[in-house]
């Protein structure tokens, strides 16, 4: 692929010289190749998207529920499910809306120009004119146009971070490469979308439109399939299972009712009455609702969802893969340590702001230190980067290493825009690949405060192994000394024990230039190279890195907690890769690290028996953060990827839950994601990882609650049927029942906050679904208490005579006063409402009470009366009731009680055990 090659080689197997091609074979070539251009996958129709929200089982389920009421005659019923049914649609819609545009965005990234050379003639044509053989110029601030091999390059340095997830720009060569080199290392290609930060150069384009690195990823976001978020599975599961289940029943039920002599069209429409309401319309409305409060609290702890279901998927999340830069780190290169005078300072500060101190172990150092301040005046002397603030925020301009450089002499008092006033730059040697070093040559005043040295003085820095090879004297305990060669071994020791801590190290030293006697030139533009950069004071090292987020150590933590692992995956080293993660906490006794080339050679099912085991991935590409999210899900994992890189972009869209950054995250990314950290903060995802799991606490709750009321209905009318031969509850009674106790409480059971043990449990298995053993015997025992309830007052009222329709109003009643204090019991599965406190959840006691007014309407309003075929109670009669109706809570309590205590005993007897 060209970069393993000689320049001379590559443009004759590209058939072109340096004065380009001719307009003929551009255009020739441009029908074969095909225009510079990322081909766009076919999109969703508005009404494709809309008609997608009422595909699930449950949904359609409601729909034939909705059409059966209104044959029947029973049009509130129908109007309320299809109303429901549409609400939750419409709200999934308005979110999703947006989806889908990746493909568009790395459009919008290619360079709408380029300049180029055609017949021996520099001109600038439309970036999707381009074809593989041309010569392209490119420069700082340019945006790179398509793949191309470099040809010529002066001091040229890309960014690529948004391709390989590195923040430090890469110095380009000319040299061909050995053929084993992998693709983040070809310093001699340029891709697509990238920019130049720094130089110019030229190259020859290689590769056009979909052929190119991005092209690579816009195919790979073009066959990558979302996949159904847990939640959509488990409702779907749920909706096969309560459809299954009310049909036979129910149908069980009315064949009953026909074998002990009710009329035949009076049993079926009392069994669809009793079907409709042992389906949980209010479900999708409740969820839809659920999800889109969640949504808003998320938004106030900095996360932006994008995909509706994908809320409740942070929930059951239990693995977090993490990109390195600007996820996990800062995305700021930073001065963390410098070795001056053979002693270790440390520097204190965040990202670009120059506030910081500086220390010798525990104590703070001065930074009035002669060897201190000798090395950091030729940091900044030496240096074209600027710091300046803008909008309170402190931003720098030029490249990060060279500005993180001058923050640290900043925070030593010392002020680039003086210095350089007060002693201007005379010449310079830039920085090249070749030399890997930059010089320049500043006047230094006699009075030049406690500085050992004065008058004309260059200043170089650049790689230690090159500064410390031209150096034959050293700067130490106040005085330019002779470096010996132990000396010169203790500072290769102090580059190596840096580099071992993750630190990029450069290494700076002066020369004083006598211009009287050393080399009594004219101008001091007439040195040469060899003449200044040779025989120099070596004055120290500065190592610097991308410094981990001071949050993140925390988050990780409490990510463990809550029993989610988290794996980072990173375009960077393996030596900086593993000392982020073991700083934060990744990276931990036993665990794996592997590159991208280990993973190369491992074969898919070797590599997921290892991929429990592995918490660092370095040196990976885009392809590589795919196999991991699958060899993952293949374990049953749900896995959580977040990054900002449109290298990131294909893995956001295949993990459960793509979660992209949104001040440093690129277009690309956020549009394949679910959701966006509107803060950038790795800690905001343990927030929405509360927020999910409360979710979905509260859909189950709402189940549960759900459940036992179907089920003591179904209980009731079995009991009524086999004991005494008669109705307890009339098809109308059946409905209201279930427009009632489904609307409101349900509503406000998905606003209940999360509970405060919460991030201590562990994910939840997505294989349970939305009903376990728990919820069913959890439904089983309180449908069987309330017909129990109804049970009694059933004798009660025979035993009294009573009219069978004060029979029916009584258990009618006795069933809603019932299900109003079962709606306290599913704040919580697991705590009391006591503790949670009783008016904590103020939407609920709201709905508790208007429903309860609604059923008073119905047995004390004439007109109601007649609709409902219901009684007035007395008061003794309705207090009969109310305490029967109050053993749901008080049962329920009590269970809550013993359990709580019950566990609390295991807890202490395995603690006492280890």
């Amino acid at each position: 692929m060209y970069y393993d090659q000689e320049t001379d080689s590559v443009l004759e197997e590209l058939g072109v010289s340096e004065a380009g091609l001719s307009s003929e074979e551009a255009e020739k070539r441009l029908k074969g190749y095909g225009e510079n251009e990322l081909k766009e996958e076919e999109k969703t129709s508005i009404l494709q998207l809309f008609l997608s929200q009422f595909k699930s089982i449950l949904i359609i389920i409601l729909i034939i529920a909705s059409i059966v009421s209104a044959l029947l005659g029973e049009l509130i019923d129908a109007m309320v499910i299809i109303f429901t049914v549409f609400l939750a649609g419409i709200l999934s819609f308005v979110q999703e809306y947006r989806a889908e545009k990746a493909i568009e965005l790395l459009r919008s990234l290619t360079s709408p120009e380029a300049t180029v050379i055609r017949n021996g003639i520099e001109k600038k044509v439309p970036s999707k004119e381009l074809v593989p053989g041309d010569p392209i110029l490119i420069q700082t601030g340019d945006r790179i146009p398509a793949d191309a091999r470099v040809i010529k390059e002066f001091n040229l340095k890309t960014d690529e971070s948004s391709l390989t997830g590195e923040s430090v720009p890469v110095q380009k060569t000319i040299g061909a490469l050995p053929s084993e080199t992998p693709e983040a290392d070809r310093t001699n290609m340029v891709y697509t979308g990238t920019t130049i930060a720094y130089g110019r150069g030229s190259a020859i384009v290689t590769a056009t439109g979909m052929r190119t690195a991005f092209g690579e990823l816009a195919g790979l976001l073009g066959t990558i399939e979302r996949s159904r978020t847990p939640l959509q599975e488990s409702l779907d599961k749920f909706g096969k299972w309560i459809g299954a289940a009310t049909l036979i029943i129910v149908a069980f039920v009315a064949m009953l009712g026909v074998f002990y002599g009710f009329p035949l069209l009076d049993m079926f429409l009392w069994g669809v009455a009793l079907a409709v309401a042992a389906i949980p319309e209010a479900l999708p409305a409740v969820v839809t609702v659920g999800l889109g409060l969640g949504v808003r609290r998320m938004i106030k702890r900095h996360a932006l969802v994008r995909k509706l279901p994908s809320v409740e998927t942070l929930g059951a999340t239990n693995v977090i893969c993490s990109d390195k830069t600007g996820t996990l780190t800062q995305n700021k290169m930073m001065v963390e340590r410098i070795c001056a005078n053979k002693q270790i300072f440390k520097v204190t500060g965040v990202g670009y702001s120059p506030e910081g101190e500086f220390f010798k172990g525990d104590k703070k150092a001065s930074a009035n230190d002669v060897h201190l301040h000798v090395l950091l005046l030729g940091a900044v002397l030496c240096n074209d980067a600027g710091l300046y603030k803008e909008n309170e925020k402190w931003e720098i301009k030029g490249d990060p290493t060279e500005a993180a450089l001058l923050v640290a002499a900043t925070k030593a008092g010392l002020n680039k825009v003086e210095l350089d006033q007060k002693y201007p730059r005379l010449t310079e040697i830039p920085f090249s690949s070749e030399r890997k070093r930059m010089t320049t040559l500043s006047k230094l005043e006699a009075n030049s405060g406690s500085l050992p040295v004065s008058g004309l003085i260059a200043f170089s820095k650049g790689a230690p192994e090159v500064i410390l090879g031209s150096c034959t004297k050293i700067f130490l305990d106040g005085e330019i000394r002779s470096l010996s060669p132990e000396v010169r071994q203790l500072i290769v020791g102090k580059v190596r024990e840096m580099a071992n801590q993750a630190l990029r190290v450069m290494a700076l030293s002066f020369r004083p230039l006598d211009e009287d006697t050393s080399f009594k030139k004219i101008s001091f533009g007439e040195y040469t190279t060899e003449e200044i950069e040779n025989e120099m004071v070596f004055s120290g090292l500065m190592g610097m890195r991308d410094p981990p987020r001071e949050e993140v150590k925390i988050a990780i933590q409490k990510c463990a907690d809550a029993g989610i692992k988290t794996v980072m995956i990173t375009g960077d080293h393996k030596i900086t890769a593993s000392a982020i993660a073991k700083d934060l906490g990744i990276l931990k006794e036993n665990d794996l690290i592997l590159t991208g080339s280990e993973l190369d050679n491992l074969g898919d099912a070797e590599f997921e028996d290892k991929v429990e085991k592995v918490s660092v991935y370095a040196r990976v590409y885009p392809t590589h953060k795919l196999r991991v999210i699958d060899a993952f899900k293949k374990k049953g994992y749900i896995v959580a990827m977040t990054g900002d890189g449109v290298n990131d972009a294909p893995a956001l869209k295949a993990a459960d839950m793509g979660i992209a950054m949104g001040i440093t995250g690129t277009d690309v990314s956020k549009e394949a994601s679910s959701m966006i950290l509107t803060d950038d903060n790795f800690a905001s995802i343990v927030a929405a990882v509360e927020e999910g799991r409360n979710i979905f606490k509260n859909i189950r709750n709402f189940i549960t609650y759900g459940l036992s009321a179907h089920i003591g209905e179904v209980l009731i009318v079995l009991i009524a049927i086999l004991g005494w031969q008669i109705l307890p509850l009339l098809a109308v009674q059946i409905l209201w029942i279930n427009l009632i106790t489904d609307g409101l409480p349900p509503m406000a059971l998905s606003v209940e906050p999360p509970d405060s043990g919460i991030m201590r449990q562990k994910p939840r298995n997505v294989e349970e679904g939305l009903i376990t053993r728990r919820e069913i015997a959890a439904g089983l025992g309180l449908g069987g208490l309330i017909a129990l309830q109804a049970l009694i007052v059933l004798v009660w009222a025979l035993e009294r005579d009573f009219p069978i329709e004060k029979l029916q109003t009584l258990i009618f009643t006795l069933v809603v006063f019932s299900e109003m204090f079962n709606a306290f019991n599913w704040r919580s599965d697991r705590y009391s409402i006591f503790s949670l406190g009783l008016f904590t959840n103020k939407p609920l006691v709201y709905a508790v009470l208007t429903t309860v007014i609604l059923q008073l309407i119905v047995i004390y309003v004439p007109f109601f009366r007649t609709a409902f075929r219901t009684v007035q109670l007395s008061l003794f009669e309705l207090g009969v009731v109310l305490v029967l109706a109050s053993t749901t809570l008080i049962s329920m309590e009590l269970m809550k009680y013993f359990s709580g205590k019950s566990s609390q005993e295991k807890k202490l007897g395995k603690t006492n055990y280890e």
